[in-house]
């Protein structure tokens, strides 16, 4: 889970408050996840939390920054999740030496036809995995602002849209910082998540050794799931009822982190967008047409953690502590105390 498991599922009719204990009937989302989870935690061990993040970008237009040290199956996981849908899936390995024009394709003559046509770059697919993205140069990575904000791209002067639905699932390793340029806020703020990858239990390790051992290669079934069927997850946010106190709620949250004292700045009205729009597909995957606190305070942290900038004094270590906090246990200490902070509804 994007968040610790919590118990969900209840009864009753569309409200804020989580009242009730009758379990609910389940919901074709919430049987898509299921499917997911099931089949690709087959082969891609130990992710199941990362596997409901990018189903839930997946399903409401948002896109995804994992994170993680090199040998965490990150590219592995993107490849297995995009095999399983019917849909088109490119790669990119980004580089130093890459050109915009290597993102969105580039205008050319025809030597036949001797008239010029423009022939598309791999940003024309579904689902875009931009592997390391951090080691290509600004000019490149902000070549994707355009198709990841507005679905479409500029060249020459001709505006291009880009097929539906497009999902950028993006790669960074946080420890090599040499060859590498750290990724802008403005970019950052169209992620609607950063997932961190951790390295697993002991147990799930001697799983992978096992797996691997009696069955090597293994791969997710191909096209598990169909384009009606991802349609069909996507058109079922309109169903969802929303409450105007989970609205106020989630409104409240964003701009308590631009109050904290250890911020220096804090979430955007789009983070707020991006936190709705994931609190009401996490709903529906759990099988839900009605959302509860629960689910906003569960992807809080994996929507805010890339977007809020902490004062520089925050991070330094406290008295009595012989290292500051790391940075992810900073930011999960902040934006927990935020959550808390904010009247839940009732």
């Amino acid at each position: 889970m994007i968040a610790p498991e919590r118990s969900s599922d209840r009864a009753g009719p569309p409200a804020p408050a989580s009242e009730g204990s009758r379990a609910v009937a389940r919901t074709p989302a919430a049987s898509l996840l299921e499917r997911l989870q099931t089949v690709i935690g087959e082969t891609v061990i130990g992710y199941s939390g990362a596997i409901e993040a990018l189903t839930i970008a997946l399903s409401c237009d948002g896109h995804v920054l994992l994170e993680g040290l090199p040998g965490l199956a990150k590219t592995y996981l993107v490849r297995e999740f995009a095999r399983a849908l019917d849909l088109k899936y490119r790669r990119i390995q980004f580089t130093p030496d890459m050109l915009p024009l290597d993102i969105v394709g580039n205008v050319i003559l025809n030597a036949k036809t001797q008239e010029f046509e423009f022939r598309p770059g791999p940003v024309f697919t579904n689902i875009l995995l931009a592997d390391e993205i951090n080691r290509a140069p600004p000019k490149v990575q902000s070549a994707l602002l355009e198709a990841m904000q507005e679905f479409q791209v500029t060249v020459d002067g001709r505006t291009y849209p880009i097929p539906r639905p497009f999902l950028v699932i993006a790669t960074q390793n946080p420890l090599d910082q040499e060859g590498t340029f750290p990724l802008p806020e403005s970019q950052l703020d169209r992620f609607m998540f950063r997932y961190v990858l951790q390295y697993l239990p002991r147990e799930e390790e001697i799983r992978i050794l096992t797996t691997q051992a009696a069955n090597p290669g293994r791969d997710v079934p191909a096209h598990l799931l169909s384009e009606a069927e991802i349609r069909a997850l996507r058109a079922s946010h309109q169903e969802m009822f929303l409450h105007p106190d989970i609205v106020a709620y989630i409104a409240d949250i964003i701009r308590e982190t631009r109050n904290d004292s250890r911020v220096q700045v804090g979430a955007s009205p789009r983070a707020g967008v991006h936190l709705m729009l994931a609190a009401r597909a996490l709903a529906l995957l759990e099988g839900r047409r009605y959302l509860l606190p629960d689910d906003v305070r569960s992807v809080a942290f994996a929507i805010l953690n890339h977007r809020i900038v902490l004062r520089p004094d925050a991070k330094r270590a406290r008295p009595g502590q012989t290292a500051p906090p790391s940075p992810e246990a900073l930011l999960r200490e902040v934006i927990d105390s935020v959550v808390d902070r904010v009247r839940t509804p009732r």
